[in-house]
């Protein structure tokens, strides 16, 4: 007997013949034995829909309004999902955020779970009840329907089994498990079977989509084992889990990770003097601007060059405000670059062994590829590369830390 909490998305969910197939799967846990809740998207597609709805009406919706609205989606789902599990014998109750009192802040459109109040859910488990709830919202202290942004319904997952203390929280979405990288572009990407939350939390901030980075924190914060599953395709899934002890005789990298969404930014001339990092970025945050990879070189004449990366999209608002910046300071020139990526080498084994950077940057050099930024942390290095090298060093980084299945048949579909 176990409690388990099973998140499903919008493609999981996506007609009312994939959400008889879930209701199936949820029963043969429940016929095994097991309690179980249910967390659901709305059927995908649905929020988008929601949304041009919105936007017919304003450009600019209210974003209360917007919540009230958008919400609506996981409510026809839990209904449906509830409707299929009634219809095989298995008595089901479906509830929206609000009615299990998920209490959020205010910030409409990405609130963000302050407490959830278990005991109806709890009571329903003891009755024998499988309980679906409404994924990505909830309601603030005054009543007010919110969301929690896009992949909200991660997030509500993963809260929900810590407020339960499930003993897993399950994450069905349409790949069969976190992979060594993308398979895409590595045939002989392996699937891994465990993985740590800050391994995980890595992957997804640079650019794994497989799970949302508030549900990897909240796990991670509250020790709530995550397995990733293919929603209609039987398999062990891969778990993220706190324990590091048990990867100790897996490589020393777990995956390799890119992101295609980057841009370079350069003031050369600068004036090297106390506070200058704080007077070009200072601007740059004001202006909502996210910066990732920073490098400053002083030169000889007591001037600096600074560099740093942002969002691609973020890249003609920086820009325009850097170059604002450099007359202020009298900086000999600005220069940007959206012909780059990040790839970057993710794992908790860096921690115990020396090299693994030299290694990285010889499998680069070895393809000729020029690396123009490299950034590290404890369980990380990245570096910056001409967007047209990505696929290349990703595949021979790949082969590098020896990540490649050992057939080619070991392969995603």
């Amino acid at each position: 007997m176990a409690l388990i909490v099973q998140k499903f998305g919008g493609t999981s969910v996506g007609t009312v013949e994939r959400i008889e197939q879930v209701a199936e799967k949820v029963k043969r846990f429940r016929d095994g034995g097991d309690d179980i809740v249910v967390v659901v998207s709305a059927m995908s597609g649905e929020t988008n829909r929601l949304i041009d709805l919105a936007k017919q009406i304003s450009d600019q919706p209210v974003p209360r309004e917007l919540d009230v609205m958008v919400s609506t989606g996981e409510q026809v789902t839990i209904a449906l999902l509830a409707m299929a599990l009634i219809k095989r014998g298995v008595p089901a109750v479906s509830y929206t955020g609000n009615q299990v009192r998920i209490l959020t802040d205010s910030a409409h459109t990405k609130a963000r779970i302050l407490q959830i109040d278990a005991q109806r859910i709890q009571r329903d488990i003891k009755a024998g009840r499988v309980v679906v709830v409404a994924g990505f919202q909830g309601v603030d202290e005054k009543g007010n329907i919110t969301t929690l942004g896009r992949g909200g319904s991660d997030t509500t997952g993963v809260a929900l089994a810590a407020a339960l203390k499930a003993d897993e929280c399950q994450i069905y979405t349409d790949v069969d498990g976190v992979y060594t990288t993308d398979p895409r572009v590595v045939a002989k990407a392996q699937r891994l079977d465990k993985i740590t939350f800050e391994e995980m939390l890595e992957m997804a901030s640079l650019g794994s989509k497989v799970l949302q980075i508030r549900a990897v924190e909240f796990a991670g914060k509250y020790s709530v084992p995550l397995r990733v599953l293919h929603s209609f395709q039987e398999g062990p899934g891969t778990l993220i889990t706190l324990d590091e002890e048990e990867s100790m005789e897996q490589p020393i990298i777990s995956g390799i990770a890119f992101n295609r969404d980057e841009a370079k930014l350069t003031i050369r001339g600068v004036p090297d003097t106390p506070g200058v990092a704080f007077k070009i970025l200072g601007p740059i945050s004001a202006a909502n601007v996210e910066v990732d990879m920073i490098v400053q070189n002083v030169a000889h004449d007591n001037t600096t060059d600074f560099t740093f990366t942002v969002h691609r999209n973020d890249y003609n608002n920086a820009l325009q405000v850097l170059q604002s910046i450099a007359n202020e300071m009298g900086a000999r020139e600005v220069i940007g670059d959206t012909d780059i990526a990040k790839v970057s080498i993710v794992g908790v084994g860096m921690r115990s062994h020396a090299g693994v950077a030299s290694r990285m940057f010889e499998a680069l050099a070895k393809e000729n590829i020029n690396i123009q930024m490299i950034s590290t942390s404890e369980i990380k290095v990245s570096v910056v590369i001409e967007e047209k090298y990505l696929e290349l060093a990703v595949r021979a980084l790949h082969t590098a830390f020896e990540l490649d299945a050992p057939t080619a048949g070991n392969t995603a579909e």
